[in-house]
């Protein structure tokens, strides 16, 4: 296999952390280069699009964090193999990219503006999209997203419902997923459960 390198901030979360949770998982040899944010703008230059997270494979660097995403999980098995259950786990990863995306459209407001581009995504978009994964959620069986076990689609989701329900997004409740998709919650607490994701973690708090 060729050497893995894979490229993004030093912090848990973020659109890297699905690929690294699948590799851990899969016990896969890469190079998990991290780099603190303040680093960006010079780390940035150096990549093919301006940003990361950033795969490099051998000698060829691949960009965009669900191709790296499915790729890691087709290295470590999970990602389905079955074409219905790949177009649910890609419609899922798709979605929560979406949530991304309109979070971090209000970064770098700060105040009033800050609170004007969050309000409607707390009260609205966030429980539309939430509402619709715990839809998925039961659809599927109530245990996983896609497939009947684990896959990227969790471990994306796992990222983003922790960063939702971390506190850390001004004017977004804590308790948002909790409250608006109850059973996501627990699907939450679950997943961040399971042992291989347990221990990473552990480790990762240590470090």
């Amino acid at each position: 296999m060729d050497k893995l390198k894979l490229t993004y901030f030093d912090f848990n979360g973020g659109r890297a952390e699905p690929a690294r949770l699948a590799l851990h998982i899969g016990g896969i040899p890469f190079e998990d280069d991290r780099f603190a944010p303040a680093a960006f703008a010079e780390v940035r230059e150096t990549t093919p699009l301006n940003q990361v997270p950033t795969l490099q494979v051998g000698n060829r660097v691949v960009t965009q964090s669900d191709a790296i995403t499915r790729y890691a999980g087709k290295l470590t098995g999970l990602y389905p193999e079955d074409d219905l259950q790949a177009l649910f786990c890609d419609e899922v990863m798709s979605a929560i990219e979406d949530v991304n995306v309109k979070i971090g459209a209000s970064f770098g407001l700060t105040g009033e503006d800050l609170r004007k581009a969050r309000a409607p995504l707390a009260t609205d978009t966030l429980p539309r999209y939430l509402r619709w994964l715990q839809t998925r959620l039961e659809s599927g069986g109530g245990a996983y997203l896609a497939d009947n076990r684990l896959t990227i689609a969790d471990l994306k989701a796992l990222v983003t419902l922790r960063w939702i329900s971390s506190g850390k997004l001004d004017y977004i409740p804590a308790n948002l997923v909790a409250t608006v998709a109850p059973k996501l919650a627990e699907y939450m607490d679950r997943i961040g459960s399971t042992p291989a994701i347990a221990q990473y973690y552990a480790k990762r708090a240590g470090a």
